[in-house]
């Protein structure tokens, strides 16, 4: 079997024909994300990769399973509208939809279904390896290791712009917040870097010209949005521009910068990095992993969904990628030997090179890809890749930093564990392997 994906294949041949018996029930995945409120970004546009992915592999014919074809659809749940909403979502997937699989953004938008997801025994994907823990065995992060990547926006900043030393932090204080928080902590300290303030704000809050007043009081060099979300990231990043901040912005994410570009200025702006690149980038042109042509890709999102790509608009694709090709592997839709295949090698293809399945340390799991990841700037009003950072050599050189600040902020994987069985519907590993297999 080719370990080469569906993209790279179908972007060489331009078709594949189909083969084998066709059967006319549809393989169903799921799709449980925000597609309301304040993370909405992180969900439909996520939602828009998916549904290229899907009308490729439909176009073939289908997905080769025990051999037939089977079509493929996504049925979208907003996770956004409260826990017993995501839960009751989580109950459709599974017990009248018969999804194989749940794509998830993570944190606390899939906190209320995931007790109930691992005792079922499905596989779901998390773009937040930090909601990884020896509880969840049927949780993966094969895409995103979201906030671990952010330490190489920080090493390369640190490199080359040496005179800027006094840093501002500010996070919100939920799931997806406060592992980044801790991230971006260790690695200014990794990089003997000063945090000269830290302004800590509920996820609802939408005072950002107060928070850029706290943390431009104490003189910055840099301003760090942590991992913000897109309206937030917005708001602050307006706001240091009216006030006439002059040093470095630093963040997860820029999305949809060019309506940033359009509010400050293309010279404010190309003081900003970030971690997400654009897919018609000259530095992916040559990749051979993922999406062998991701400016296709690009190209194609961009005619469908146009002013809509962001961070998250090829990663659920990609998911769905190496879920196809562990499938295939498989010949079964079954969770735990999707799993298994889709693990049997410790070094795989990722979106931006080999990458290897990691994560004990931090996780108690080692079910989070782990490989390189871009660094990103705005040149010419175009975001570009200006390095490509190593997450797993920083890793190893400060794994413990890392820990000391994950354990400050209640983000280890035991902390998080005793927090969840505390919860009503807590699962615990002894409950989640005694639950019986779902059929393939």
């Amino acid at each position: 079997m080719s370990s080469s994906s569906f993209a790279q294949r179908l972007a060489v041949t331009g078709s594949l024909r189909p083969l084998g018996a066709e059967n006319r029930s549809p393989l169903r995945i799921g799709f449980l994300t925000p597609l309301t409120g304040a993370e909405a970004e992180w969900g439909r546009q996520g939602i828009d990769g998916c549904r290229i992915w899907v009308d490729w592999i439909n176009a073939s014919g289908g997905l080769m399973v025990a051999g037939q074809r089977r079509k493929v659809s996504i049925v979208a749940h907003d996770s956004s509208r409260g826990a017993a909403e995501t839960l009751e979502a989580a109950h459709d997937l599974v017990d009248r939809q018969r999804v194989k699989m749940v794509l998830t953004l993570g944190g606390d938008s899939i906190a209320p279904a995931l007790p109930y997801l691992m005792r079922r025994r499905v596989l779901v994907s998390t773009l937040l390896p930090t909601d990884l823990s020896p509880d969840t065995p049927f949780l993966i992060a094969p895409a995103e290791v979201h906030p671990l990547f952010n330490v190489t926006g920080v090493d390369w900043l640190a490199r080359t712009a040496p005179e800027a030393r006094r840093i501002s932090l500010c996070s919100q204080t939920d799931r997806l917040g406060l592992p980044s928080l801790a991230v971006y902590r260790a690695a200014f300290e990794a990089a003997g870097r000063d945090v000269v303030k830290e302004v800590r704000y509920a996820p609802d809050t939408t005072e950002a010209d107060a928070i850029v007043a706290a943390m431009m009081a104490e003189e910055p060099d840099v301003l760090c949005w942590c991992s913000s979300a897109p309206p937030m990231i917005h708001a602050l990043t307006e706001a240091a521009h009216a006030r006439g901040f002059t040093g470095r912005i630093l963040a997860c994410t820029a999305d949809e910068y060019p309506r940033l570009i359009a509010r400050t200025s293309p010279a404010f702006m190309e003081r900003y990095t970030f971690q997400f690149p654009d897919f018609d980038d000259p530095e992916l042109a040559d990749t051979a992993f993922f999406f062998s042509r991701p400016g296709t890709f690009f190209e194609t999102y961009n005619r469908l969904f146009p002013g809509r790509w962001n961070a998250v608009s090829w990663e659920y694709a990609s998911v769905l990628d190496l879920w196809h090709n562990a499938v295939e592997w498989a010949d079964t839709t079954e969770p735990v030997s999707v799993l298994a295949a889709m693990k049997r090698r410790q070094v795989m293809p990722h979106a931006f090179g080999p990458a290897r399945w990691w994560g004990a340390p931090l996780f108690g799991t080692d079910n989070a890809l782990v490989g390189d990841w871009p660094v990103v700037c705005l040149r010419d009003g175009r975001a570009r890749i200006v390095e490509f950072g190593s997450v797993l050599s920083w890793l190893e050189r400060h794994e413990e930093l890392l820990k000391r600040h994950m354990t400050e902020l209640g983000q280890m994987w035991f902390q998080r564990i005793a927090e969840r069985r505390d919860e009503p519907g807590g699962v615990t590993l002894p409950e989640a392997e005694a639950a019986g297999p779902r059929g393939a």
